[in-house]
């Protein structure tokens, strides 16, 4: 019962999560803030004009994120370490495993509610969406995106029922067998001894300072805290950005954007998650073992996400930003770029965004730009007709929107998404393993405060600074801002694809890549140590023992001769 209501806990915060990142496009063009604010906002789960009122009420989002992250902290350190106290060391791998399976059920629905959103006009029932000029492909449609925190609040409340009726310990009869009766017996006599020879020292297990001491001064643990930091970092400005990524990329509508992700991403990690505990429960893959498997198929999946960097599409030919008005391609904005004999005389407005698609096959960042001289139609369907900058046959005509990216770049998509479907699996393979090393590398005593920290520091170093940075640097990127009625610039309408992709690409490249480096170090100290499961043995406590007998020296233990006695004795057998 216990592990149902943590999987739905874990459904529920990933549904929500997935949520959040899925729509923050949609937030940073409702309230025209640029991406750093975006990554802030995000960012602050783990913890510009002022006149007009409506600006400001992302504050309410920002506040509600930070609300959400308090109230979901405890859930994966606390329930992680419960499932290790109270389940066999056999089957804990499996139950983790169940549990990411439920992490990542959250994502397919936050994903598919995301795009649902998107879909849908942010101010529906109150406007006329016959009489829009901007449809979901426009870098202006903002979505209905306040829906699917309703939803999403809803869901929160629902999974946190079961946990007021759930006991804080398992009884005792819920050990499966007489050995595992022994087992837990000889380990709660060996704690209990460890205890009163540590002259006061340690004082029990829910003693902070003794406890952080000790896990300071663990080697494997400290290392894989910062390894896991620096991978942390690259997946989630990965994961934040992707819609974006795929939108100015490919020329993908934000909710076709969050479809794709969610239909071509998580099924294989969904898989990848079931198979890597169901073989670490199979074959009995031990801690050592397991560490190995995990640098293996981390750096496969690495090398894979490298080849992101061939598949390439050229800018959106946008005349001022990427193409003058013969269609030569270039990436510099100038005033000069967008006037033209064709249009000098319309008196435009050069940072207006309303971009339009000629005949010729390059766009306009608006119709007066192209020379336009009238229109028919309304709504999506209007067309401008008469544009004298548009020298093609026919009657030199435009529609709404931006030119697309033609059927190369379709394919470069295909090929994208293939390799994300094959980078997905093998990183998920990785994950339970990788785990299993965290988990097994601390004392059982520790084990929860080890799990919290681990997750701490990876909100504090790798949640909140990783989307406000890769960010700003993403902000450098854009061409054209869009311009508040105050004149500020709001959010961006178009971005350097090259740049952006080298921007979006590197990063996380060179943070995961220098997190390998650790993992060789790791690899290493893992020969040195003997982790619970590595020898068959009748007494579990030997094999924690020789865990700790390293930090003897940094924990500045004094024991008695009677204590250091049974550790040479158990040293030897």
């Amino acid at each position: 019962m216990f592990l149902l209501s943590l999987t739905c806990a874990y459904l529920s915060k990933a549904l929500s999560g997935a949520y959040m990142n899925s729509i923050l496009t949609q937030i940073e063009r409702q309230f025209d803030i640029p991406t750093s604010v975006v990554g802030f906002i995000n960012g602050s789960f783990e913890i510009e004009c002022v006149k007009q009122m409506k600006s400001l009420m992302w504050i309410y989002v920002l506040v509600g994120n930070i609300i959400r992250g308090i109230g979901e902290t405890p859930i994966m350190p606390l329930g992680i370490s419960y499932i290790e106290d109270f389940a066999n060391s056999e089957n804990s791998p499996l139950y983790i495993g169940i549990l990411e399976v439920g992490r990542l059920f959250g994502p397919i629905f936050g994903l598919l509610l995301g795009s649902f959103c998107a879909r849908v006009y942010v101010d529906i029932g109150s406007v006329n969406t016959d009489d829009l000029t901007i449809t979901p492909t426009d870098t202006r449609w903002v979505g209905a995106w306040w829906i699917g925190f309703l939803i999403c609040a809803g869901v929160n409340i629902l999974t946190s029922i079961p946990f007021f009726f759930l006991p804080k310990e398992l009884p005792k009869k819920g050990l499966q067998n007489n050995v595992d009766v022994t087992k837990y017996e000889k380990v709660k006599k060996y704690r209990e001894r460890a205890k009163e020879e540590n002259l006061g020292i340690t004082k029990g297990k829910h003693d902070f300072l003794p406890l952080m001491k000790s896990l300071s001064c663990n080697p494997i643990y400290m290392l894989f805290t910062l390894m896991s930091v620096l991978q942390i970092s690259g997946y989630t400005n990965i994961f934040i950005f992707w819609p974006k990524y795929l939108e100015q990329q490919y020329g993908k509508s934000n909710s076709e954007a969050i479809f794709l992700i969610g239909v071509y991403t998580l099924p294989p990690v969904f898989l990848g998650y079931l198979i890597g505990g169901f073989l670490m429960k199979k074959f009995k893959i031990t801690v050592k073992k397991a560490a190995y498997l995990a640098f293996c198929l981390s750096l496969s999946e690495y090398l894979l996400y490298l080849c992101n960097f061939l598949i390439t599409c050229d800018n959106a030919p946008v005349v001022g930003l990427t193409a003058s008005n013969k269609g030569v391609q270039h990436q510099q904005y100038a005033e000069n770029n967008v006037l033209a004999d064709c249009n000098i005389r319309c008196s435009c407005l050069i940072n207006t965004w309303d971009p339009v698609c000629g005949d010729n096959g390059l766009a306009y960042m608006s119709a007066c730009l192209a020379g336009c001289e009238k229109f028919v139609g309304t709504g999506t369907d209007m067309v401008f007709q008469n544009c004298r900058c548009i020298r093609s046959s026919g009657n030199s005509s435009a529609v709404l929107g931006l030119c697309n990216k033609g059927p190369e770049c379709a394919n470069k998509l295909q090929y994208f998404l293939i390799l994300s479907i094959m980078i997905s699996f093998v990183y998920s393979l990785a994950a339970i393993p990788g785990y299993m090393v965290l988990l097994r590398c601390v004392k059982s005593e520790e084990k929860s405060l080890g799990v919290g920290l681990h997750a701490f520091c990876i909100r504090v170093f790798a949640g909140i600074p990783a989307p406000v940075y890769l960010g700003a640097l993403i902000d450098k990127t854009c061409l054209h801002w869009g311009t508040l009625k105050c004149g500020e610039p709001g959010a961006c309408r178009m971005y350097d694809i090259n740049s952006f992709r080298r921007i979006y690409l590197g990063v996380p490249s060179a943070l995961r890549g220098s997190s390998y480096l650790l993992a060789v170090f790791i690899l290493i100290l893992t020969r040195k140590f003997h982790f619970p499961g590595d020898i068959h043995s009748s007494e579990p406590e030997l094999a924690e023992m020789k865990l700790t007998e390293k930090e003897s020296e940094c924990t500045d233990v004094n024991r008695s001769p009677q204590v250091e006695n049974d550790g040479e004795l158990k040293t030897k057998l």
